[in-house]
């Protein structure tokens, strides 16, 4: 895969829209949660795309699986952190009811897009 052709992939198109969702949300925070929960939060969900973006320029189909674990990893972490803005009363339920069904939807792709990913080796 070209590095230039991850920006034409779902995968990636959707964590940018759940990136740029929650960027939005933490910018109306007050200090403290921007500063605590909001940074994470935002760097977790930046994460997922910007791993998707260098497992595709690594060159190798190993190293491209490898970033695409990360991502899923990421992708988890933000999971969290929007379990803990939710608890804190920094986001809204009506805020987790528009993100959840995007993240729900990513993990089983991302899952995906890691299977067809290069020969697959006999261990995987």
């Amino acid at each position: 895969m070209s590095s230039e052709s991850f920006e034409k992939l779902e995968i990636f198109q959707l964590a940018e829209q759940i990136a740029d969702s929650v960027w939005r949300l933490v910018q109306g925070w007050e200090q403290l949660g921007k500063a605590t929960v909001g940074v994470q939060l935002v760097r977790a969900a930046d994460s997922v795309g910007a791993n998707i973006a260098e497992g595709a320029g690594r060159g190798s189909f190993q190293d491209n699986r490898r970033f695409v674990r990360i991502a899923r990893g990421s992708l988890n972490e933000t999971r969290y952190w929007l379990r803990r803005a939710h608890q804190r009363q920094l986001l809204k339920a009506e805020d987790v009811s528009r993100l959840r069904p995007l993240i729900r939807e990513l993990g089983p792709r991302l899952n995906a897009y890691l299977r067809s990913i290069g020969p697959q080796a006999k261990d995987q």
